[in-house]
């Protein structure tokens, strides 16, 4: 009989994840805006936006031990209490300074709270649908990617900063609310027997090959996420905003599909195609010069995206017991972080070289790097914990 994945908390992380993720989603596009306002360059702009990423990736590791050790609940609620303090400081911030200090800040409360929600995710899903299930919980995700940018923009171009900033924290007041209606497990009394009684850590061993597999899948979203408007700008290829939202529908569409398939097919036959399309919508990036060219990119790289990115995160924390989901989604997610960064900053080199286009079809390696891990080294242990299912 199949176990039952929609219910109350499954429903309950689902909403707290979108209301997490549009929150933070709605400060990307517009933070560079407001940095603009106290009077900071470009440079500055990409600081703010970079620098809360070096603070998610540094609590990530250390979020996972502590879910592991104190519990998800308190976890949680801090990280997403440093989060509403940090956007509600925005608003009094005198200088650039004081402003980059608090997005630093603000990158502790995210790290925490989304490693959290990751990890209450994987402890209500039942594990025989684990990859359908984390499938549906990433829409949330993906619909704040494909809404929040815009709402964003449109409060501060009727409204004001203040505005924005009061919507986001809003968001975080409404998902502590929704926090305590969540039940979760009480970490101090799961006992660990047989091969579970490892002690909590900071990395996951069971986790370090997918995670190196998606740290190389990401630096592809770096190069498509940073550079992709300056790529259709030289190409004169004008609404680009259209690409996000066709990557964003085909997400949709692929994530739950993909997961209800690996859960039954095994992991292999999913991630591997997904990859192969990765590489594929680089070709097709690389060679795009219209706007239909641009948004075949998108699906392409939403099918191979939606494919592989819950897949492998529900290889993670399959065969985990309990006190290690943790830090196996704090090491996810550290990987998934670093790839996009390490993306941004590589292929900004590589295209003011050889340019944008040339830089998307170099932008195929990572990808191929990471199937070629994943098939040599990943599939025994992919294949033990479809077994062991």
């Amino acid at each position: 009989m199949k176990e039952r994945l929609w219910t109350k908390d499954f429903l309950l992380i689902i909403l707290m994840n979108l209301m997490l993720f549009f929150g933070f989603q709605m400060l990307l596009p517009t933070l560079p805006v407001y940095v603009q306002e106290l009077g900071g360059e470009e440079s500055m702009a990409g600081l703010i936006l970079g620098i809360f990423t070096v603070s998610a990736v540094l609590i990530r590791p250390f979020a996972g031990k502590l879910l592991d050790t104190h519990g998800r609940k308190i976890i949680l609620v801090a990280g997403l209490i440093i989060f509403l303090i940090s956007v509600i400081g925005y608003n009094w911030a005198p200088t650039l300074i004081i402003l980059l200090v608090l997005r630093f800040i603000h990158g502790f409360g995210w790290g925490a709270a989304s490693t959290a929600t990751g990890t209450i995710a994987a402890d209500i899903i039942p594990k025989s649908r684990l990859g359908e299930g984390m499938g549906y919980y990433g829409l949330a995700g993906t619909i704040a990617m494909a809404l929040a940018p815009l709402v964003g923009l449109t409060i501060i171009a009727k409204y004001s900063f203040t505005t924005l900033f009061a919507f986001s924290a809003t968001l975080v007041v409404l998902a502590l609310l929704v926090a305590n209606f969540i039940s979760f497990i009480d970490i101090t009394k799961v006992k660990a027997t047989g091969t579970d009684k490892a002690k909590p850590a900071l990395f996951e061993k069971a986790a370090l090959r997918p995670s190196l597999v998606m740290f190389f899948i990401t630096m592809t979203y770096g190069a498509v996420v940073a550079f992709i408007a300056l790529y259709a700008g030289e190409q004169q290829v004008e609404n680009i905003g259209l690409f996000f939202t066709v990557y964003a529908i085909t997400l949709t569409v692929t994530r739950p599909m993909a997961g209800r398939l690996a859960d039954h097919n095994g992991f292999e036959k999913i991630i591997i195609p997904g990859m192969v399309l990765i590489a594929l919508a680089m070709i097709i990036l690389s060679q795009s010069n219209s706007l239909v060219d641009f948004l075949l990119t998108g699906v392409v790289y939403g099918l191979g995206f939606g494919a592989v990115q819950p897949s492998l995160q529900a290889m993670v924390v399959k065969n985990v017991p309990p006190n290690r989901r943790g830090a196996a989604n704090g090491t996810f997610f550290s990987a998934f972080d670093l790839g996009i960064g390490a993306g941004s900053v590589i292929w900004g080199v590589v295209a003011q070289t050889i340019g944008y286009s040339q830089m998307y079809l170099w932008a195929t390696l990572p990808a191929i790097i990471g199937m070629l891990i994943y098939y040599f080294y990943g599939r025994k242990a992919a294949d033990n914990i479809e077994t062991s299912s």
